[in-house]
């Protein structure tokens, strides 16, 4: 069972990923404050990070790049899950150190799919 951090300021997103994560198998954590996400992630030290980027600060492309600079979170997965389906917003947040992106809206299996892929390339 692998553990989930899930950062999103919307909570109805932050309990649907949730629900559908843990009939996946996953041990999931919610912060629907981004400024508490690095002090939850040392509690929980999670296997995988699921990033929303438009949050109040700090923003997605932020956090992303605050847990690479964190010695514990340097090389664990990055998933940005976000509406913005731009290119330049890829980029951006593929540079911030994410490992994959997928904008919103999405299929259930691609993002477990996803996460799984994540999680087998961290062994």
């Amino acid at each position: 069972m692998a553990k989930i951090l899930i950062v999103d300021d919307d909570v109805q997103t932050t309990t649907l990923l949730e629900e559908v994560l843990s009939l996946y198998g996953h041990e999931t954590t919610v912060v629907n404050m981004s400024s508490k996400a690095i002090e939850v992630a040392n509690t929980v030290n999670p296997h995988v990070f699921v990033l929303d980027l438009m949050m109040p600060e700090p923003d997605g492309f932020k956090l992303c790049r605050m847990l690479r600079a964190d010695p514990n979170f340097k090389q664990t997965p990055i998933l940005i899950v976000t509406a913005l389906g731009d290119t330049d917003s890829r980029i951006v947040a593929l540079g911030a150190g994410a490992n994959d992106y997928l904008a919103k809206p999405f299929e259930i299996d691609d993002l477990a799919s996803r996460i799984q892929k994540l999680l087998d390339q961290a062994k």
